[in-house]
């Protein structure tokens, strides 16, 4: 045991809270951990999982007859929680009058006060801002109006001043407007890579290309059944880069989506049927996030990312800051997904900030079973779709137990043998962490089946599939792959062939079954989507499932119609973010 953690358990004994909490406080609190919560027993509230009650029955514990519910530290302790709460649910940052009713309705009698004292200990940050109204006003008639009062709003400041910094960047390279090349000259180059490439471009595509040489941010929108549209679209901007001498560089969120870009690429180029000495028109290579930003700056000068809705605020502002200047940006989206799972929603704010340009590539003119239920989703809709090739299966269910049978079944006999898509192509997408039907037990279930073992490395075998939950050199959040050696760290092996080695092993997870907000950014040749029973879904989140396949879903539906009725009822809440307004007062 390290001396620090050592040092943490004595004071955690002397509130009477468990040791087993050291190791997690010494990693988020200051470089004195003991000092700093012998001081604040109200740190405690830093650890996802403690309770306001559990951190007031320490409080009480270790200070005694000091113990006040008015206590600077207490309320400061309070607001912290309050916006770490939020920025679970996505928000990057709460409005004053909200986050005081919030705190008010926690018992603090003076809300302001506590705002005052999370601000003085730097436990939240504070930005104010004014968004200008779009209205025009009469100088005859009503004179110059007073201007409004600012906006403000607190955050937790690890997460505030991300966006703060996303947004300062990214007005920068708004503002450089200096295009890679003229409109005809980019029709031209695009043109010409057509009839080289040999592949069919729609006008609506062509246009947008146009857009993203002319313009420096550009949201691409595309919708659920265009992958070789987007590959497509991709093998022209490549040609503009190449023809302007800027370079290209393109990243999907996760090692294994960008493999999937790659496939989708292949495709298109082995469609030519006779490559030329370059290839199929310079087709380019697609990176992970991770190993994209662990060679930060980046040079090119168009970036493209692929999965963008998936990207929230903080690794978004990480590439952002690290495009160069006069960078070109392009944001491929399907705006009909749920928002990332870290707080943010970077590529619909960019959006309808009305400071970026925003794009559309061409609709799939014959969209296959997929693209038509994912499409009918997105309107609200959850039908039975023609699937001859059995690209779509919807599995119902009668139980959580049922529904987990099926998945086994589904994992280890039935896709692979009527669809040749073997096990390590096809990934559980399921609605719920708990249950018998959620990732933990349907791991388990999967672990038993396919790579049976005793779990000698921290309940990890040599051969498991893995979920890497956290950031680290060359692999990011989403990440799966299979567990190769276990050698002072475990190394994972991601799609594409690359090895990583994670030292941290807490941030590894068994990957067979994960959580919708995990597959997020991800894709694969085969996905089963499990929504058990009594369990709370949204449009935008089996949208997301399903357009986590690029060839198969099988749909586990274990809700007796509550599937339905989410599709139809229920959209994805809303999160309050700044981005907009920065990128406007930018």
């Amino acid at each position: 045991m390290s001396e620090a953690v050592e040092k943490v358990s004595a004071v955690l004994d002397r509130m009477g809270a468990p040791r087993a909490l050291a190791a997690r406080l010494v990693s988020v609190l200051g470089p004195q951990p003991a000092a700093e919560l012998d001081a604040d027993p109200w740190l405690l509230l830093r650890l996802p999982g403690v309770t306001l009650e559990q951190a007031d029955f320490c409080a009480r514990h270790h200070l005694g007859d000091q113990t006040r519910p008015d206590d600077p530290r207490r309320l400061a302790a309070l607001v912290r929680y309050t916006l770490r709460t939020a920025a679970g649910r996505g928000h990057t940052a709460v409005e004053e009058k909200r986050l005081a009713t919030v705190i008010g309705r926690l018992g603090v009698p003076s809300p302001m006060a506590a705002l005052e004292a999370a601000l003085s200990s730097e436990q939240a940050v504070l930005f104010e801002s004014t968004d200008e109204p779009d209205d025009d006003f009469d100088f005859e008639e009503g004179g110059i109006p007073e201007p409004p009062d600012p906006e403000r709003f607190y955050a937790l400041a690890e997460i505030g001043e991300r966006e703060q910094r996303l947004g300062v960047r990214l007005a920068r390279l708004i503002g450089a407007n200096d295009p890679v090349m003229d409109s005809l000259t980019a029709t031209e180059t695009v043109d010409a890579a057509r009839e080289r490439g040999g592949f069919p471009l729609s006008e609506q595509t062509r246009e947008a290309l146009v857009t993203v040489a002319l313009r420096p941010v550009t949201v691409l929108r595309h919708g659920p059944g265009d992958r070789a549209e987007i590959a497509r679209a991709l093998l022209g901007i490549a040609a503009i880069a190449k023809e302007s001498g800027v370079g290209l560089a393109v990243v999907a969120p996760t090692a294994q989506t960008a493999a999937a870009a790659e496939a989708d690429l292949a495709s298109v180029v082995d469609a030519k049927g006779e490559p030329d000495e370059e290839g199929a028109e310079g087709a380019p290579d697609v990176e992970s996030l991770p190993a994209l930003l662990a060679r930060a700056p980046i040079e090119a000068g168009i970036v493209v990312l692929y999965e963008s809705m998936a990207v929230g605020t903080s690794r978004m502002a990480e590439l952002v800051s690290a495009c160069s200047e006069g960078a070109h940006l392009v944001l491929l989206a399907d705006p009909d997904q749920a928002p990332s799972a870290t707080p943010g929603r970077v590529a619909m704010d960019v959006a309808v900030s009305r400071t970026a340009h925003v794009a559309l590539l061409a609709d799939d003119a014959e969209p296959g079973p997929l693209a038509v239920l994912a499409g009918a989703v997105a309107a609200g809709d959850l039908p039975e779709v023609e699937a001859p090739g059995r690209e779509v299966v919807r599995v119902p269910a009668s139980s959580a137990e049922e529904a987990a049978h099926r998945v086994t079944q589904l994992v280890t006999d039935s896709i692979p043998r009527a669809l040749g898509v073997a096990s390590e192509g096809i990934q559980v997408v399921t609605a719920r962490e708990d249950g018998p039907a959620g990732a933990r037990a349907l791991n388990a279930a999967c672990k038993e089946l396919l790579n049976p073992g005793p779990g000698a490395h921290g309940g990890f075998d040599v051969g498991d599939r893995i979920l890497v939950t956290a950031e680290g050199p060359g692999y990011g959040p989403g990440d799966t792959g299979y567990l190769r050696e276990v050698s002072e760290g475990a190394v994972v092996e991601l799609a594409g062939g690359s090895r990583v080695k994670v030292t941290d092993p807490s941030v590894l997870r068994h990957g067979w079954a994960i959580t919708v907000a995990a597959a997020h950014g991800g894709l694969w040749p085969a996905v089963v989507a499990v929504f058990p029973p009594e369990v709370p879904i949204s449009r935008p989140q089996v949208y997301t499932c399903l357009t986590r396949a690029t060839r198969h879903v099988s749909v586990v539906d274990a809700t007796d119609g509550a599937l339905a009725t989410g599709v139809r009822e229920t959209l994805a809440p809303e999160r309050t973010t700044r981005l907009v307004q920065i990128l406007r007062e930018g």
